[in-house]
């Protein structure tokens, strides 16, 4: 049986590809040691709709309905949202807040990327020379803090950076390891998976 499925809730074209895919699965295996995940194909909604109350109910029971149909020892419904200009705590809060009320019964983790996806690529993007021209932008000590998310990666990039294509790849290239010492909301998406994997110290 599988171990756990995963049915994620994104927004933007290039995780609704396999990039969300590619990523919880390394997670899982490679950092997690787990033997078998499923991850279903991501819901996409715009963030706009996803941090009104309503719209991220309606989401969140889609996803749990497409749970419903497979068969897991775990299932876990994953939100995973760009900061972009918001708190990441203040708006992770608030929507962890609201599923915990609204729908006690779903098992949901809140991811808030801080400040994209893009940043946890800068994060390790010394596991990313293949793609990446490392002398062509400043890499702060901490990306997080320093904001450098989508920008940066075009720099790195040479101006061509792609979500739909991009992220993907990136996604299945990238160290975890490196990443997740260097950015805090990635090694949040790591915890709520190896909660669920039982190792709630990873």
């Amino acid at each position: 049986m599988t171990e756990i499925a995963v049915a994620p809730i994104v927004e933007g074209h290039g995780e609704q590809q396999s990039a969300i895919r590619a990523l919880a699965t390394r997670i899982w295996h490679e950092l997690l040691q787990g033997t078998s995940i499923e991850v279903l194909s991501p819901i996409r909604r715009p963030k706009s709709k996803l941090v009104k109350e309503d719209e991220t109910l309606r989401a969140v029971d889609l996803a749990a309905l497409k749970l419903a149909e497979v068969v897991a020892d775990r299932k876990l419904v994953l939100l995973l949202l760009d900061a972009d200009d918001d708190c990441p705590a203040i708006l992770g809060g608030r929507l962890r807040t609201l599923l915990q009320q609204e729908r006690p019964h779903i098992d949901s983790a809140v991811v808030i990327a801080n400040v994209e996806y893009e940043t946890w690529f800068v994060a390790a993007a010394q596991s990313l020379h293949q793609y990446f021209d490392l002398s062509a932008a400043f890499i702060a000590d901490d990306p997080e803090l320093a904001r450098q998310g989508k920008a940066t990666v075009r720099k790195l990039m040479g101006g061509t950076y792609g979500e739909t294509i991009d992220q993907p790849r990136l996604s299945a290239k990238m160290d975890l390891s490196i990443c997740r010492e260097r950015s805090r909301s990635f090694s949040k998406l790591c915890r709520e998976l190896s909660i669920r994997r039982g190792n709630v110290e990873s």
